[in-house]
Order: structure tokens, then sequence, then C-alpha cells
């Protein structure tokens, strides 16, 4: 369910990058704008939505939440930030897709692992978690 929220918000915050980015697309300095754009706007994209909703429109969608750790209804600015930083490595020049699906995998991994279904990304952000309902 996870993986499918994610996927569903994936596709509406590149929905926004592509509106952005569209106008930017005969620019020179096209290939700059876009990396920092694909990484900026999806991790504003969550953060926005988990600190002041406590889920994403894909996790309500699929009736899942995001608690803060100790079973906060939400998280706070900071742990949803912490939480989410690895979207922002897709800003680095030329290698910043790579870090990106290295992170995930190790996200996927740890969350799949996890008797809690905690990620690595839910335990740096001090606990962290994605719960049904």
């Amino acid at each position: 369910m996870r993986f499918a929220a994610r996927l569903i918000d994936g596709i509406l915050a590149g929905i926004v990058v592509l509106l952005i980015s569209l106008p930017l697309y005969n620019n020179d300095s096209y290939g700059i704008f876009a990396g920092v754009i694909s990484g900026l706007i999806p991790f504003a994209y969550f953060v926005g939505f988990e600190v002041s909703q406590g889920w994403t429109p894909a996790k309500k969608l699929l009736g899942l939440s995001v608690h803060g750790p100790g079973g906060a209804a939400k998280p706070t600015a900071q742990q949803s930030a912490i939480r989410n930083a690895f979207m922002l490595l897709s800003v680095i020049p030329w290698v910043g897709w790579l870090l990106g699906l290295i992170a995930d995998i190790v996200i996927a991994v740890t969350i799949n692992s996890s008797p809690t279904k905690q990620g690595k990304h839910d335990e740096l952000a001090g606990g962290t978690q994605v719960v049904k309902g």
C-alpha cells in the first residue's frame, strides 16, 4: 500500500513539476532548473501535506496516514523534512538520480524487514510511522 501511495503521489507531484518546468524548457539552464525543480517540488508536496494533514492525497485515498514519533497525530515540519530528505538527492548533478534510487532501495528494504514497517527514513526522523486508518 505504501508503494502504491508513493507512486500515485509521485505522479501527482510530477504533474506539478512538468507544469512548472515546461516554460523553462527552451532556457539554456533547463538541466539545472529541471534537477532542482524535480527535487524541491515533490519534497515540498510531501512535507506540506504530512505536516498540515498527516497524509498525502494518495495516502488518504488508500486509507494511510503518517504519524509522528510516539503516535503523534502528525509529524512536525522537522520530522517530515528529515523523513523526506532523500528526495532532495535528485538536485545533485549527474549522480542525483542514482543516489535517489539507492535511497529508495534502502528505504524499501528497511520497511520490508521491519516488524513495525518503519523504514530508515522513519527511523532517522525519530520514529515516524505510516499506519492504516
